[in-house]
């Protein structure tokens, strides 16, 4: 069963993307409210796949990814971003993020992205 880790500053986001996740048969091993939570949950789980917020407190996504993947290359994250922050996925995918997904998005948006990610998609 895969793992995966859902970095959110909003409960309803984090509860609404883990039932997805829990519908396709993954396994949600933690949840956290912001950057500097998900690089210490990352470095404690590390999951399968991370879905990751961009505007949070304390720490950011962006910074987050900054700090996870020097240290895990490998890590699949998917930055989640509000309209009108292009500069910082770019950012984002150039620092490591696998893939992106706009708010608000459908429930298959999200499955074809994480599918693509991990070699299951199947057009």
């Amino acid at each position: 069963m895969p793992t995966v880790l859902i970095v959110d500053d909003t409960l309803f986001m984090r509860v609404t993307v883990g039932n997805m996740f829990k519908e396709w048969g993954f396994e949600v091993v933690g949840e956290a409210s912001n950057g500097r939570e998900a690089v210490e949950l990352y470095k404690e789980l590390q999951p399968d796949l991370v879905t990751m917020d961009i505007t949070m407190p304390v720490m950011s996504g962006l910074d987050a990814v900054k700090e996870i993947i020097p240290l895990y290359p490998n890590a699949n994250i998917i930055m989640v971003t509000a309209l009108g922050q292009q500069r910082i996925i770019v950012e984002a995918i150039e620092k490591g993020a696998k893939d992106f997904i706009t708010k608000p998005f459908e429930q298959t948006q999200l499955k074809m992205v994480v599918d693509n990610i991990l070699g299951t998609y199947e057009p």
